[in-house]
């Protein structure tokens, strides 16, 4: 009887772990990170310098996709680090495609907002192709400067 349960748990965390390798394949990270720094000068001789960096996370299955954002602040005197602070997370977007398929992707940014902007933060593009099949989307997010992003995805046509 000891054989026979042993055997079970071994057929089931084996399982397990399949499921978690192939649910693990489903997602890939873009190939496009960006990092931008600035600094300014504040009242009393305070230094602050500030990195963001941002990537794109991709469901090859589903064509949802995430941006994610990391930022660290740090403000020092000339003697002394005064405060360092950090934030950061992702935020899932739409499907790029309604259907499940396999996809490959990527992704690319505006700079900061003094270039390639109108209005507001400026904007993105994510291509995601149908590996299945010969068929590519292109889309691209601007910001409206009003609140909300605007954002228009277009199959390319082959010719």
């Amino acid at each position: 009887m000891n054989h026979v349960t042993k055997s079970v748990l071994y057929v089931a965390l084996s399982l397990v772990t399949l499921v978690s390798a192939a649910h693990a394949d489903e997602f890939k990270l873009s190939n496009n990170q960006r990092i931008a720094c600035s600094r300014g000068l504040s009242p009393g001789k305070l230094n602050t310098a500030t990195c963001k960096s941002y990537t794109y996370l991709f469901n090859v299955k589903t064509s949802e996709y995430f941006r994610c954002q990391v930022s660290l602040s740090l403000t020092r005197d000339n003697k002394e680090v005064i405060n360092v602070q950090t934030d950061g997370g992702c935020t899932k977007k739409p499907r790029v495609f309604d259907t499940d398929s396999n996809y490959a992707f990527d992704a690319t940014e505006s700079e900061p907002a003094n270039t390639n902007s109108f209005f507001g933060s400026g904007g993105y593009s994510i291509w995601a192709a149908d590996t299945t099949q010969q068929k590519v989307r292109g889309c691209i997010t601007i910001s409206s400067g009003l609140g909300s992003d605007i954002s228009k995805c277009l199959d390319m046509t082959f010719q």
